[in-house]
């Protein structure tokens, strides 16, 4: 192996480097997305019982908030319970924007690899001919040996960029999928937490103006019966006169 990397000349260097930064990206991106550690169970239930409640304390938004992104977006849903439903939604959206770009954020990079790996190895290929024909130029084609060396570090380096674009670019991919996949989820639990809000608010109006109907009808009556005891007095007084 080693002497394969030292035949495809000084382009293999950063085509190594490529791999090895791909790969700690792929791992930490397998850590950062997994889907429980995004998208925990009983989170959503959990922020739902608590806008029902109405006993929520700041303590337990920040232990929503601080457990997982999903708890994040949550939080902010939660934070404007007590303002009209449009504001609570902007607030869950920039919320979610910004957990979003911080899930996408090595995305670039592994992009940018499977990208210019592929054009590293091109670029080793051409530097690998471009040797051999200098050597044809100066020596003629009677020594093979040094016709090889050019040969054998334009095919290297060529299959080594395919290598590592391949790969990066099948996680690229499939990382992509699995953001846009969490964010739908995300967006599902946050709608469902405004909608809990929402009816929750107008069962408080409806309770509030049931209340409020049998003092009106109470007033209404004590302005008919008071109404009705002036009438009679009226004419108890006509009648004496």
């Amino acid at each position: 192996m080693f002497e394969y990397i030292t035949a495809g000349g000084i382009l293999i260097i950063p085509i190594l480097l490529c791999s090895v930064v791909a790969m700690a990206i792929v791992i930490a991106l397998f850590v950062k997305l997994n889907t429980k550690k995004v998208i925990p169970e009983g989170v959503a239930d959990m922020a739902g019982k608590l806008a029902m409640s109405g006993k929520m304390t700041p303590s337990h938004i920040a232990q929503i908030r601080d457990g997982s992104p999903l708890g994040r977006v949550l939080a902010a849903g939660l934070d404007s319970v007590d303002q009209p439903r449009h504001i609570m939604k902007t607030n869950i959206e920039e919320t979610g924007r910004h957990v979003i770009h911080e899930m996408d954020k090595y995305m670039t990079t592994l992009g940018t690899i499977a990208a210019i790996a592929p054009l590293l190895g091109l670029l080793g290929t051409v530097v690998g001919m471009i040797s051999v024909f200098s050597v044809i130029t100066s020596q003629g084609v009677g020594n093979p040996t040094e016709l090889a060396g050019g040969i054998s570090q334009a095919l290297i380096t060529t299959a080594a960029g395919i290598s590592v674009a391949v790969p990066a670019l099948i996680f690229h991919r499939y990382f992509r999928s699995k953001i846009t996949s969490l964010a739908v989820e995300m967006e599902k639990s946050a709608m469902k937490l405004v909608d809990i809000v929402g009816n929750a608010a107008i069962h408080k109006r409806s309770v509030a103006a049931a209340a409020a109907a049998p003092s009106v009808a109470s007033s209404g009556s004590q302005k008919a019966m008071a109404a009705v005891r002036a009438a009679q007095q009226s004419k108890a007084a006509g009648g004496v006169a």
